[in-house]
């Protein structure tokens, strides 16, 4: 009997439609004439999932009792007589009621394929197994139901569903997955939207090197060769030598570029065993570039090249890199070397970097001068194939071959002629010509062994070949004079573009440019001098490097002025006068970055006069408004109350003194806030940080509030938090005052707190008007009252007083929506080392129980 085929709908989190994804195939099947049948489906009481059982065939669950509550589980032995083509099993994670033959719904579901039968089954990222550690970083919350990776891996199908956070949010939002009383608590804690993004990272990733087996599995059984490059793999080849951490270094860094890139290292050795490697020094690059996150590979082979390519070919990689060999010049009579025979052998589909290692701290720097360019070995050579070639020529071709004649003679010659150019360039060339010409003249033109030449024919064959000879080295030169010009005016080009693309974008520091600078033409130091006139002494606006302090443009070794006052001093070398042009961009760009740091510092410094500026304008309004008002009622009632012409009675004095008090409270409270806020502009708040329950400080900032306005709910098994408490309370009454200030009469101000990883947040949540996006920032502002509420008795501090107590204490504070209408602020605190919750809250998953009363609280259902 053939097994079954699984196909499974993987989605990141609760509610992103694996289920209704499920039930959409189930409908198709059908109607294609499918027997299909519904084993064992949860729809949460969602209406859109439940509308989609219609027309299904649904096998009758088993009833199981267990702690005096009866459950319904799949019964397997129900599908397994119906016997179906395709079966329907949610939830595979699921464990099964305590009497059920299986422990695991995976474990039924083994049993369905097994018998034959295909089954249709759904999972979430953060249930498998492999991933629980890392779903509890993420989420703060251990899945407690899993499923092993390789079942789901073993899967002949997988399909992800996706849906993005803020998607899933409004779904959630909108009562579509959750009952209402449970949505305030689900937004807020599992399904916030860093959360749903790490989980969709990890859905995706997982997914991801899935398809990757998948690829590499039919590429083994097509027997596919060419390589795909679905996703960049980088292949770096290692001697055992001290470059290989530099090469996997600049590997990781390549992998880094693009998204999923893979870096896996390979030492190849010999089969005779024969090696040079350092085990000890493989064995620290083995560990670095695991550390990286790359493999290890140790492969046998005796062509290193072919081996090489094999492996990088066998593991569909697009890209190899290898160092730049170590050998000595002339161990190069003996191969091209390994690097120069990979990237020949390597194909199109197969780049090759050859990454050089030991020459840190000499710089890029622009292609040399001319009379460099070919390098002193390699002139050295030229003439030697030029001056020596001829005479070496001469005595095989008298001694050897006298009878070969005078035109195969002079195509001998010329061959010489040519190789001197190539080598050495024009001059070595002229002068092969030259000795050429002259030894053809006295060794084989009659009449031999003298400079008369007898035939005018022959004359005009040595001034062809002298021709011939001359024009060859100088198209030759020539060429090479284009390439290295070329390769000047590219090099010149890519840093002209920088120059001008950092001009445009203003991100180019002036310590970063002096550095390029520095790299660029290969200095010790770049300095950038100016000075006030022409009088004064040169002052350093900037320096980079380890060589000597210059002082004047005359100590460098090169100066590049700008203008009559400010100069580009580089020491290390002379430069020739080639690489000037280039040098005075960066002088007239550095000129540039100082004049917009400078302008970028003096309106930093006008932002700064302006905003105190509008404080101090806000404050004046203050005083002569605000705290004005309750002074007025304190000095009305004292007047009355020293008034001799009213005999005012007991409650009438009472009244009296009590509008004293409120109006003293009122003002200890303006003022309190205006002096906190001086105190945060100024930088003079230092917290005292300790360790304390929020219980010990939560309910004392509710004094200035009504009893009744407020509903509390910090349990008692949070973990402490690290705060001044003094601070705390305070940022706390100014968070409470404001949300009873808008939220109305009959709904109370929600302070519910909670748990999440090493962080544990205090909500303040309202049924207010809210506030839009635009204005949740806005209204942190010092001085900010926004819509200016009639009823708002403050100078618009107290919100920017609570965020900047926050801040000082190491946390933050947001506004976010209420869903249903109304502001909730959320105020974040980092929690005491080691004392992090591993409470699974009921929204962890799909299949729970509803949330006590006593768990979670929430205001108004939307």
């Amino acid at each position: 009997m053939a097994r079954g085929k699984l196909r499974i709908y993987l989605g990141a989190a609760p509610g992103v439609g694996k289920t209704y994804a499920m039930l959409s195939e189930a409908h198709r099947r059908v109607e294609r004439g499918t027997d299909c049948v519904v084993a064992y489906v949860e729809h949460h009481h969602r209406p859109r999932t439940e509308v989609m059982l219609h027309g299904l065939e649904q096998v009758p669950r088993k009833e199981l009792e267990y702690r005096g509550t009866t459950f319904g589980e799949m019964d397997i032995d129900a599908v397994l007589a119906r016997r179906p083509q395709v079966a329907l099993v949610d939830e595979l994670p699921h464990t099964n009621i305590p009497g059920s033959r299986n422990a695991k719904r995976w474990q039924d579901v083994e049993e369905l394929l097994a018998a034959g039968i295909d089954v249709v089954s759904t999972v979430n990222i953060q249930h498998l197994e492999s991933l629980g550690d890392i779903v509890e970083s993420i989420t703060g919350i251990r899945q407690q139901e899993t499923v092993p990776d390789e079942v789901v891996r073993r899967a002949d199908q997988i399909e992800l569903v996706d849906m993005s956070p803020q998607a899933l949010r409004r779904r959630m939002a909108h009562g579509n997955i959750y009952q209402p009383d449970k949505v305030d608590a689900a937004l807020s804690n599992y399904f916030r939207p860093g959360n749903l993004t790490a989980l969709r990272e990890l859905a995706l990733l997982w997914v991801a090197d899935r398809v990757d087996e998948y690829l590499t599995e039919y590429r083994s059984e097509h027997r596919v060769s060419k390589i795909w490059g679905s996703r960049e793999r980088i292949v770096v080849g290692l001697t055992g030598g001290p470059e290989g951490r530099t090469l996997i270094r600049r590997a990781a860094r390549l992998a880094e570029k693009g998204a999923g890139g893979e870096v896996m290292a390979v030492y190849i050795a010999r089969s005779d065993g024969l090696t040079s490697a350092s085990p000890k020094e493989l064995a620290v690059q083995r560990t670095l570039v695991e550390d990286l996150g790359g493999t290890f590979h140790h492969v046998v082979g005796d062509d290193i090249p072919t081996a090489l390519l094999d492996f990088a070919r066998g593991v569909n990689a697009t890209q190899i890199v290898l160092g730049v060999s170590r050998r000595k010049t002339w161990q190069y009579v003996f191969g091209p070397g390994v690097g120069a025979t990979v990237a020949r052998d390597s194909g199109p589909d197969l780049d090759v970097h050859l990454i050089t290692h030991g020459e840190a701290g000499k710089g890029r720097g622009l292609p040399v001068a001319r009379s460099a360019r070919l390098g002193r070995l390699r002139v050295v050579w030229g003439w030697l194939t030029g001056v020596a070639g001829p005479a070496l020529l001469t005595l095989l071709l008298t001694g050897v071959a006298p009878e070969v004649g005078l035109a195969n003679d002079m195509l001998l010659y010329l061959a010489l002629t040519v190789a001197a150019a190539l080598l050495g360039g024009l001059y070595p060339a002229l002068a092969s010509a030259v000795v050429g010409s002259l030894l053809l003249n006295w060794f084989f033109t009659p009449p031999v062994h003298t400079l008369t030449i007898a035939d005018p024919k022959n004359i005009v064959a040595i001034a062809i070949f002298v021709g011939v000879a001359v024009s060859v080295a100088s198209v030759v030169d020539l060429a090479a004079r284009r390439t290295h010009q070329a390769a000047r005016l590219r090099a010149e080009s890519e840093i002209l573009s920088f120059l001008a693309g950092s001009v445009l974008r203003g991100e180019t520091s002036l310590e970063a440019l002096l550095e390029r600078v520095r790299e660029t033409f290969g200095m010790e130091s770049v300095a950038l001098l100016e000075r006030e006139s022409d009088v004064t002494p040169w002052t350093c606006a900037g320096r980079v490097g380890t060589g000597r302090t210059l002082e004047r443009p005359e100590d460098a070794d090169v100066d590049m002025p700008v203008g009559d006052r400010m100069a580009l001093a580089l020491s290390g070398r002379v430069l020739p006068a080639e690489d000037r042009r280039v040098l005075a961009a960066f002088a007239a760009q550095a000129a540039v970055v100082l004049d917009r740091q400078r302008l970028q510092h003096e309106a930093d410094q006008a932002k700064e006069l302006a905003e105190g500026n509008r404080i101090r304008t806000a404050l004046l309004a203050a005083v002569s408004h605000d705290l004005r008002t309750p002074l007025a009622g304190i000095k009305a009632a004292v007047t009355s109350l020293r008034s001799d012409d009213v005999a005012w009675s007991e409650e009438d004095r009472a009244e009296l003194l009590e509008g004293i008090e409120e109006g003293a409270d009122r003002l200890d409270h303006l003022v309190g806030n205006l002096l906190d806020m001086s105190r945060l502009q100024t930088g003079t708040v230092t917290p005292l940080i300790r360790e304390i329950d929020l219980d010990e400080v939560v309910p004392m900032a509710l004094g200035g509030v009504p009893e009744d306005s407020v509903e509390l709910d910090i349990p008692e098994t949070l973990p402490m938090v690290v705060v001044d408490p003094g601070l705390l309370e305070r940022a706390v009454a100014n968070l409470v005052e404001n949300a009873v200030k808008y939220s109305p009469a009959r709904a109370p101000v929600l302070v519910a707190a909670s748990a999440m990883a090493d962080r544990v947040e205090v909500r303040v949540v309202d049924r207010g008007p809210g506030v839009p996006d635009e204005g949740k920032d806005r209204i942190f502002e010092p001085f900010q009252r926004y819509g200016d509420a009639p009823r708002g008795a403050g100078v618009g501090l107290g919100l920017a007083v609570a965020r900047g107590f926050a801040e000082a204490m190491g946390g933050t504070l947001n506004a976010e929506d209420t869903p249903g209408g109304g502001l909730t602020m959320v105020l974040g605190l980092p929690a005491a080392a080691g004392k992090g919750t591993t409470a699974v809250p009921a929204y962890a998953h799909e299949r729970v129980s509803p949330p006590r009363a006593a768990d979670v609280r929430s205001g108004p259902t939307c």
